[in-house]
């Protein structure tokens, strides 16, 4: 969304001269496309996650600004909400020992950030959601005290015109009401960008539709919200309802969500820019100075400023992206599919099956997607937020016969997705070592059928059943998950359970 954001009203003629730009980026970003102007192949991933502050006790604590103070580094960032922070990690280039190089980067960053955020009693946690989060933690005056925060809250409580409902039916059901959009810095993710180039854009990001609900599967962190325990993957579902700017007569007229999956397969990078000016109003219609158009005539390479803002605006799961580095515009496919966590271990498994999946399904001389309905793909999201590791999940039968058939994520995710992975890590130059250590870890979760939703679920339970009330049994759980966190073994390997003692009867 921007570094500089001023809050500030905005007025009609605000509105009008910001849609004319879009239209001006859309035509820019058209010749660019039609002029080849774009980076050539370089093999570069990117990798942010988001993080969550809480105390010794396992509560949240609202102190992002002091603890970036102490951190003093760039790679560290605000996010929505004061218990919030991001880490952005460089892009590098895929192949050789790569996730290892991740491993120890984020390691060294996570462990100087967690020892900065001791200095004021905080701790990092990374997990989809943090289960200490109560209803009183989410509220606009909890939001960070960057402008463009506040600014973006203000357009979607005014677009919305009326409090937003969160109404989540899982293993319980959640209903209640939000004033702002807070409740949305309760989803912490991994966003996981891929730099490609626009003759394959299409093919990737149809392949990472496509795999998302597997993803979600084996990487669900997130079964708790308000002390509700809710699909074992509650970001998607909460993160919908928490900027839905529709009031339920748009919501019965088919208008679409601006946390959206999307409704078919593309052909081109250009539809799914295309259809955001389309479908979307303009949240911040906040205009830039260049002339796109004026640019390219004159032989440079414009920032299509507007577009990119309102690019942000628009929650897709797997999010297209322009970009400008060293003067040379590219594309990428952002997958925002990921809790956080639980261990840097587990993130980078999650990565090295993601790259690795998409890299060999966009290259199938039969792709996934003209074997699928696009609304199977949505289903299977769906059901894999819902069911985490136990989802079950529809997918093209192999060999003559087509048609889809019902499987087990984790059979799916053996039998058939890892040996891709396996393959797209080849193709990407991943060394054996790297691929057989990360993939290992997916293929032990499937096997185990565990994650981190599941071992928070039973270790919640565990809790209640030893005598503890709800809100102790979360917080003992919150406290137990940072401790095996810190020590870093991946989830599938966690002992479920509290060690700490509980009241006797």
């Amino acid at each position: 969304m921007g570094e500089k954001i001023e809050a500030g009203g905005f007025d009609l003629s605000d509105r009008q001269r910001y849609r004319d730009k879009l239209r001006q980026c859309l035509t820019g970003l058209e010749r660019l496309l039609a002029d080849e102007r774009f980076d050539r192949p370089k093999n570069l991933m990117g990798l942010e996650i988001e993080l969550n502050l809480a105390g010794a006790d396992g509560m949240p604590r609202m102190l992002n600004g002091e603890v970036l103070e102490r951190i003093a580094s760039r790679d560290f960032q605000t996010e929505l909400a004061m218990f919030n922070l991001e880490v952005n990690i460089a892009p590098h280039r895929l192949g050789g020992r790569v996730f290892d190089r991740l491993a120890e980067e984020l390691r060294t960053s996570l462990a100087y950030a967690d020892r900065k955020a001791g200095e004021v009693d905080a701790g990092i946690v990374m997990i989809g959601i943090l289960p200490t989060l109560e209803r009183d933690d989410l509220v606009s005056s909890n939001l960070s005290e960057v402008d463009r925060y506040a600014l973006l809250n203000e357009q979607i409580v005014a677009a919305r015109g009326e409090e937003f409902t969160l109404d989540i039916e899982g293993v319980e059901r959640l209903s209640c009401t939000a004033k702002s959009i807070t409740p949305e810095a309760a989803c912490t993710s991994v966003q996981l960008h891929l730099q490609v180039t626009p003759a394959r854009f299409p093919a990737v990001w149809n392949a990472a539709q496509a795999v998302a609900a597997a993803q979600v599967a084996v990487g669900a962190n997130a079964p708790f919200l308000f002390g509700h325990e809710l699909w074992r993957e509650s970001r998607p579902p909460l993160f919908l309802q928490s900027t839905d700017t529709r009031p339920p007569e748009l919501q019965a007229q088919g208008v679409r969500p601006r946390t959206w999956f999307g409704e078919r397969w593309i052909s081109s990078a250009y539809e799914l820019f295309d259809e955001n000016l389309r479908y979307f109003p303009a949240l911040l219609p906040i205009c830039d100075e260049e002339d796109p158009l004026e640019v390219l005539d004159a032989g440079g390479v414009p920032k299509l400023a507007e577009l990119v803002l309102h690019n942000g605006t628009v929650y897709r799961w797997n999010r297209p992206v322009y970009d400008v580095a060293d003067g040379v515009p590219h594309l990428r496919v952002e997958n925002r599919v990921l809790p956080a966590g639980p261990t840097v271990t587990d993130v980078l498994a999650n990565a090295a099956f993601y790259y690795g999946v998409v890299r060999a399904l966009a290259e199938e001389p039969r792709p996934v997607w003209t074997r699928m309905p696009f609304e199977t793909a949505a289903d299977n999201f769906d059901t894999a937020c819902r069911y985490g590791i136990d989802a079950r999940l529809q997918w093209p039968r192999r060999g003559r016969l087509g048609g889809l058939a019902e499987v087990d994520a984790v059979s799916l995710v053996r039998d058939e997705l890892l040996p891709l992975a396996e393959a797209g890590l080849d193709a990407w130059g991943v060394e054996p070592a790297d691929r057989d250590l990360y993939l290992g870890v997916i293929d032990e979760r499937c096997r185990r059928r565990t994650n981190g939703a599941s071992w928070q679920a039973a270790t919640f339970h565990q809790g209640l059943e030893a005598g503890l009330s709800r809100d102790e049994a979360l917080a003992a759980t919150t406290r137990r998950y940072r401790e095996l966190m810190q020590k870093g073994e991946p989830v599938h390997l966690w002992p479920v359970g509290l060690r700490e003692p509980v009241p006797m009867g």
